[in-house]
């Protein structure tokens, strides 16, 4: 599904949901066609700002499923920063950010990705402070992996926790802001 209501294209969007959304509202720190997990959607359009252009960082966590074993000196080259493409061919280095390699993660929604017994397999959980377009499965291609699943499970302390695929959670507008650590104005 992809993270808007509107689309020229034949795509699923977010208005097949069962859910009566406000007029007005919009997904804050979309996720690609390919990435599962915690959409924020809000009718409030000053959250885009501060959360994500303010010059207080924000971390958000994902877990990866990449191809093949990751060793430990992979894991420091992630957390230290890589160098990958983003618009234009530039190259840009991320900053340093919280790698870990993990276990299977127990989700509640089944994964769209069928794991086969002759391939080798690694869970990273990834907590980063910036967003580059697809920056998660660039930093782990830029060291030899290719990612086959991505799932943000939280932005600040607002988690996904079990939250079914595509269920909606309101959330209480002061207890958004705390949970986002977002100071208003």
């Amino acid at each position: 599904m992809v993270s808007q209501f509107v689309s020229s294209h034949p795509v699923r969007l977010l208005g097949e949901i069962k859910f009566d959304f406000p007029e007005g509202i919009h997904a804050i720190g979309r996720l690609d066609n390919h990435t599962e997990g915690l959409l924020i959607l809000t009718t409030d359009k000053r959250v885009t700002k501060l959360l994500f252009t303010s010059g207080k960082p924000h971390k958000r966590t994902y877990y990866a499923l990449v191809l093949k074993k990751v060793t430990p000196e992979t894991v420091e080259q992630l957390r230290n920063g890589v160098s990958f493409n983003i618009a234009g061919n530039a190259i840009y280095t991320s900053t340093p950010c919280e790698v870990d390699i993990v276990d299977e993660p127990n989700f509640v929604f089944p994964s769209p990705y069928k794991q086969t017994q002759y391939l080798e397999y690694t869970w990273l959980k990834i907590s980063l402070t910036e967003g580059k377009y697809h920056q998660v499965r660039k930093m782990v291609w830029a060291v030899k992996h290719r990612c086959v699943r991505l799932i943000r499970t939280s932005i600040e302390n607002l988690e996904l926790g079990d939250l079914p695929a595509g269920a909606v959670k309101e959330i209480d507008g002061n207890e958004f802001f705390n949970l986002l650590d977002i100071d208003l104005p």
